[in-house]
């Protein structure tokens, strides 16, 4: 979700509507028979410091062991998921800053801050995150310690506002991705700003042994490529493939970050290898909004969000490039093929291939898993770039409409016809780990799904998982 489009929605937030427990279930949504329902948590209508009657926004999920750290708008939850039958939740850190995208690693969780401290609508005076008072004007991000899993201990925080001074750009931070470079003891974070006249990737450093010494170590700048907006994410795959892509308005970009075939590139002196154009993505309909790779680097995978998350852009009268995922040649940036939603959706349903991953697999297939907001989660082969094909699905049906009316300075932004509209719920992002789907919904919680009755290929285990961050590749 671009800048503008948050400060806008900032003023609206008394809007946002979720389905009632009642009404929540993925167990009963029209799915394929292969798509089977497992546990859920539901989470109270309870939006912490910004006080009592709106719900939770649940946003994007990393996973350590038997945990997954979920983020929301006023925080983060850390849930165990021994259990995927009875997931429960641990503990809950408060952190007022809207969308709160997260990565982990080891005892350390990192949480973007999104939208400037004192911005009209909630985010307005008196905002803390881990108990300790936020200044007006604050945006980045906070370090916390969660070796006490039930009791998270925020230890640092990095600010990259205007008030860091021009070294950091004073841009904020919207996602992050992180990279582990054990020779130096340290976390990167690759930090995306989404909106603003911010054309470059923040880096910031956390030492593993004292994360609260995380800071600002510099920029990847874009500008002299001819970029002139902010990134909105980032992919990264390691191993022996080391490439970075990263989602930018109308161009993506992909960069040499490590060992590989070709010369020079390094976790924070990238080279950029080539950029990448679709027709029809890009202004005034939305931006590239996420990238990743298939495991053996060989495919890179583009997203992008019409709309802003927020308008229903995946309708039978939409153009395909409204709902689409992108392939292209990973070393090249040559276009494969790409795939189409089949389903179509409503006119009050919020739409756009969101967030995702794909599965590690032994065989050499290479099968996507993907969050949709109300289109809900979608598995797809591709295996074959050129001739992708659905795997399995769950789609909710349609959330009831709600009266939202007339937001500040009277500009309709949520999809709908007037007075009713669609409210922002869905998934925000779907994501294979350990043998199952974990969906976090923005309105319900979290949702986890069993993929059954797949062929071909042993899944291999993972020790934890940053979605965006592949850590190792696969020679298939």
């Amino acid at each position: 979700m671009g800048r503008l489009v948050r400060l806008l929605v900032l003023g609206a937030l008394v809007a946002l509507v979720v389905p009632s427990v009642a009404q929540a279930g993925h167990t009963t949504d029209p799915r394929t028979k292969n798509m089977i329902p497992r546990g859920h948590i539901i989470e109270p209508a309870v939006l912490g410091g910004f006080g009592g009657a709106n719900p939770d926004i649940n946003t994007d999920i990393a996973f350590w062991g038997d945990l997954a750290i979920q983020g929301n708008w006023d925080g983060f939850s850390i849930r165990d998921i021994s259990d995927p039958d009875n997931p429960t939740t641990v503990s809950r850190a408060f952190c007022d800053g809207n969308q709160g995208d997260i990565v982990v690693y080891e005892d350390i969780v990192v949480r973007a801050w999104n939208t400037p401290a004192g911005t009209a609508g909630p985010f307005g005076a008196g905002l803390t995150c881990g108990g300790q008072p936020v200044p007006a004007g604050f945006e980045g991000m906070h370090v916390f310690d969660i070796s006490d899993v039930e009791d998270p201990e925020l230890v640092a925080d990095v600010e990259l506002s205007a008030r860091a001074g021009a070294d950091a750009f004073g841009c904020g931070s919207h996602t992050i991705t992180a990279v582990p470079d054990l020779e130096n003891d340290r976390l990167i974070i690759y930090n995306q700003t989404s909106g603003g006249p911010c054309p470059f990737i923040g880096m910031v450093e956390v030492p593993l042994d004292a994360p609260e010494d995380a800071r600002w170590i510099g920029n990847i700048p874009l500008e002299h490529l001819g970029a002139t907006h902010a990134t909105h994410d980032t992919g990264v795959i390691l191993g022996d493939v080391n490439l970075l892509a990263t989602a930018s308005h109308d161009t993506a970009h992909v960069f040499d970050i490590g060992e590989n075939e070709f010369p020079g590139g390094s976790l924070t002196d990238p080279v950029l290898l080539y950029t990448v154009q679709e027709p029809g993505v890009g202004a005034p309909a939305g931006n590239w909004h996420s990238a990743g790779f298939t495991w053996d680097g060989e495919t890179l995978i583009l997203g992008w969000e019409p709309g802003g998350g927020l308008q229903a852009e995946c309708e039978a009268t939409d153009p395909d490039v409204k709902k689409s995922f992108f392939f292209y040649d990973a070393k090249t940036g040559e276009k494969l093929g790409q795939w189409t939603l089949p389903r179509p959706q409503g006119a009050n349903e919020n739409c756009t291939l969101h967030n995702y991953n794909t599965i590690p697999l032994k065989s050499g297939r290479d099968i996507l898993v993907s969050g949709n907001y109300q289109a809900g989660e979608w598995v797809i082969d591709i295996t074959n770039p050129h001739n992708p094909k659905t795997v399995a699905w769950s789609d909710p049906p349609p959330a009831p409409p709600v009266d939202l009316g007339t937001p500040p300075g009277g500009t309709p932004i949520f999809c709908s016809t007037v007075p009713q509209g669609c409210p922002l719920t869905g998934a925000w992002s779907g994501y294979w780990y350990n043998g199952f789907i974990y969906e976090s919904h923005i309105g319900e919680g979290l949702n986890i799904f069993e993929l059954g009755s797949m062929r071909g290929g042993k899944r291999i285990s993972l020790s934890h998982l940053n979605p965006q961050t592949q850590e190792f590749s696969l020679k298939h």
